[in-house]
Formats: structure tokens, C-alpha cells, sequence
């Protein structure tokens, strides 16, 4: 098992050594566990003058698996693309063609009252944003800022082809045979040609899965209702930008955005796992980071990429067992919890793994 570990920038670095302890303290010695450490984000340019070095993207193909952190600095949008500490997850993902980024929000029953919403409606939360990765607007062409008119105008491209949108279809069916069988993909198919190939694309590959329901509902309606009753939902399929913006709306369904977890997959086993928070400048170096998020990753790389089901299992187990027992960071303390730091929380987990 061979994991390339790129911690990043901002807490990127606190919660992934979290996440680290707890892979090398549940993976079995027989497994033969390595550990590949590289520079990536601002941590690259500092190295290397590039935000993804030449040399992280080559541990990174040579891995089975990647623990990333974060990546991304203040200022970061002032700084052309290809330069920008943030810009380099997107780079990394597109040269390894990690095209499907899955997001599960499920929400643990001890955290139902950190929720922003009521807990009889978040109360059994469990969907997956299935958001594909490698085309929309973050990558269409052309793109940029250029003067016309006597004013500057910014132009951004969204472009998707029917091979891209085929194959994000086919993993979000596939996902729903292993869950509820419901596939819900979201679009902007009233006005957008680029979305009316989408869904109709999407239609297509639904009619090879007739063992699975499939729906079709406009961005707008899916961010309300998943506001108002997010359990309908199993699976939930959508481009680059809306999954973007849905799947950080669905943080806040189950009580905090240091709750969730992510996978980035290809055509097979290989993935990117990391927490969706990003890099959190303002908390960074201060031990209060939420690193359940970057620890509950290295759960869905234990199934998804080593099949080692049982071991993440126990990932789980104990992630529940810290929360059952009162432990909080500060983005979801309640009074008569216990509140810790980023290193304690994990110091906690990694007691509950050896306990079970």
C-alpha cells in the first residue's frame, strides 16, 4: 500500500498528521503501509516555484492512494491560474483524470443538534453529491480577463462532452446500486445547452440501469430542497460548479463543514481523499481544526481503494465512540461537551481504535 501524502497549506497540515496516525494505527502490518510525503499548494512554490511541482505529481502517479490536506493561500485569485497555491488540486486532478468526486453528508446522531437545520429533518442523513471533476467552467475554454469596448470583461467557458457527462452517469448508477437505487441528477437544462446535453446524455445511460429510479431537477430547486428535506435524496449526480456549491450547502446538514469527507476517483481503484474545508487561514497553526473530516477520508480510502472494509469500519466506530463520548472541536461544541484541539481530538480517536 503505497500512499502519497500532500498535506498542503493552512490546516491541510494539522489534520492530515491526524488522519496519518490514524491509517498507520488500522492498517494491518501485513499490508505493508508506505508513506510518500511531497509539497503541494504554496508549499510547492516554496520549494519548488510551482504550486505542483513536477517531481509531487510524479510520487502522486506512482502511489495507490492520496491523503491530501489542502491547498491555497490569501490572495491567491490576484495570481494567474497556473501559478495560484489553490489552483493546484484542480491541476492534480485533472492530470490524473479524477473525474468523479464523491461527498457523502451523513450526519452521526450525537451531532443532530449542531446542524443548522431541525433535527427531525436531518435526523438519518444519508446522500452522496456525486460531482464530476475534470470539465465545466474551471476548465472550459477560452477563459480570462481581456479588454473590449473600452472595458474589461471576464470570460469563463462551459463546455462538457457527451463521453465526460457518460461516464460521471454510469458511476453515479453504479454508486446507487450499492445504496437506495435513486439517482437524482441536478441541472440548469431550462437554459443552458451545455445542460440539455447533460441531462439528456444522463437520460440515456439511465435506461441501461432499469433496476434504478432516476430524476431530474434544476440546481436551484435541488439547493432548496435540500434545505427543506435533504432524505429524499440518495445520490445526487451534477457538473464541476453546481456539485461545488451543493456539496459545501450539504456541510452544514450534518453540523459543521469539518464533518465531510471526499473521494476523487479515475476509471479504477486509485483515488485523492481529503476533506472539503480547504485551508482555513484564519484558525491555521492554532490547534482548533476539526480533523474528523480528514480522518473519516482515510475511511473512504480504505474501502474504496484497498477494500479493506474492516478497517474502515473501525475508522467509523471510532469517530462515533469520541463523539458518543462528549469530545468537540470548537466548530461543533455545544455546551456540556467536552471542547478539545485538533491534536487531542485525534489522540482520541486513536484511543477508541485501540480500545475496539
Amino acid at each position: 500500500m503505497k500512499v502519497a501524502v500532500l498535506a498542503g497549506d493552512g490546516i491541510g497540515k494539522e489534520v492530515t498528521a491526524q488522519a496519518l496516525r490514524i491509517l498507520q494505527a488500522v492498517v494491518p502490518k501485513s499490508a505493508g503501509l508506505e508513506v510518500e510525503h511531497a509539497p503541494i499548494g504554496g508549499a510547492g512554490v516554496e520549494v519548488a516555484g510551482d504550486p505542483l511541482p513536477a517531481e509531487t505529481l510524479e510520487v502522486a502517479r506512482r502511489s495507490d492512494a492520496i491523503l491530501f490536506g489542502a491547498a491555497g493561500e490569501p490572495g491567491d485569485e490576484k495570481i494567474p491560474f497556473d501559478m495560484r497555491p489553490g489552483a493546484s488540486l484542480l491541476r492534480l486532478r485533472k492530470a490524473l483524470d479524477l473525474f468523479a468526486n464523491f461527498r457523502p453528508a451523513f450526519l452521526f446522531p450525537e451531532l443532530a443538534n449542531a446542524s443548522s437545520l431541525k433535527r427531525e429533518v436531518v435526523d438519518g442523513l444519508d446522500i452522496v453529491i456525486l460531482r464530476e471533476l475534470t470539465g465545466d467552467l474551471y476548465f472550459g475554454e477560452p477563459r480570462g480577463v481581456k479588454n473590449e469596448g473600452g472595458e474589461r470583461i471576464g470570460i469563463n467557458t462551459m463546455r462538457y462532452s457527451e463521453s465526460e457527462v457518460r461516464r460521471i452517469a454510469h458511476a453515479a448508477f453504479r454508486a446507487a446500486r450499492q445504496r437506495q437505487r435513486k439517482v437524482c441528477s441536478v441541472d440548469k437544462a431550462n437554459v443552458l445547452e451545455t445542460m440539455q446535453l447533460w441531462r439528456g446524455v444522463m437520460t440515456e445511460v439511465g435506461n441501461e440501469y432499469p433496476d434504478v429510479e432516476l430524476t431530474h431537477m434544476f440546481v436551484d430547486a435541488a439547493a432548496m430542497m435540500l434545505m427543506r428535506n435533504p432524505r429524499q435524496f440518495d445520490v445526487i449526480v451534477t457538473g464541476n460548479v453546481f456539485g461545488d456549491i451543493l456539496s459545501d450547502a450539504a456541510a452544514m446538514l450534518t453540523g459543521s463543514i469539518g464533518m465531510l469527507p471526499s473521494a476523487s476517483l479515475g476509471e479504477g481503484a486509485f483515488g485523492l481523499y481529503e476533506p472539503v474545508h480547504g485551508t482555513a487561514p484564519d484558525i491555521a497553526g492554532k490547534d482548533i481544526a476539526n480533523p474528523l473530516a480528514a480522518i473519516l477520508s482515510v475511511e473512504m480510502m480504505l474501502r474504496l481503494s484497498f477494500d479493506l472494509n474492516d478497517a474502515a469500519d473501525r475508522v467509523r466506530r471510532a469517530v462515533s465512540t469520541v463523539l458518543a463520548q462528549g469530545y468537540r472541536t470548537a466548530d461543533i461544541y455545544q455546551p456540556g461537551t467536552r471542547k478539545v484541539g485538533t491534536r487531542e481530538m485525534g489522540d482520541a480517536v486513536v484511543t477508541a481504535l485501540e480500545r475496539h
